[in-house]
């Protein structure tokens, strides 16, 4: 039988266990806070606001029931829309926080660079889009902006503890 053991970080070595257990928690917080994008994502499409949140009569001249008058499929095929986009934001969501609260906590450089590459390739493929349409709006992209600058300041206190485990390791 063949055991696989896990070199422990150095992180405690480096000194700043508190700044890399603070800067993890807070990635780890964003990513709770995707998860709670979603779930609005998704309880939207199934009362009368449909659209997405800060999307309205200014962006979109025609509401739930407006589009269910014009086509019943159409209405279905965004409904569908809303429900699959809520469950990978969330899925997202889940895996940046267990990354982070699990990985990079711990000093996982691995687990540091994959919780970065989660949201950045989903806000990377998302975000474009809504500015030629002016579907950027504060009330739409607010929430999002917010969980990644808590994010993004997350990493940012968590990367020196990890870079100075790594030397030392080394």
């Amino acid at each position: 039988m063949t055991t696989v053991t896990h070199r422990r970080s150095a992180v405690g070595a480096a000194g700043s266990p508190g700044m890399l257990r603070l800067g993890s928690a807070l990635m780890a917080l964003a990513g709770l806070a995707f998860v709670g994008y979603a779930v609005i994502f998704f309880v939207r499409n199934f009362t009368g606001a449909f659209l997405e949140l800060g999307i309205g009569p200014g962006e979109v001249d025609v509401g739930r029931s407006d589009i269910q008058a014009f086509s019943p499929d159409l209405y279905e095929y965004i409904s569908h829309l809303h429900i699959a986009v809520s469950g990978f934001i969330a899925a997202a969501g889940v895996a940046t926080t267990a990354l982070a609260w699990f990985g990079v906590r711990r000093g996982l450089v691995w687990a540091y660079l994959t919780a970065i590459a989660v949201p950045v390739l989903g806000l990377a493929v998302a975000l474009p889009a809504h500015y030629p349409y002016d579907l950027d709006t504060l009330g739409h992209l607010g929430l999002i902006y917010l969980a990644t600058a808590v994010f993004v300041l997350g990493a940012l206190i968590a990367l020196r503890p990890l870079l100075t485990a790594r030397r030392e390791q080394d």
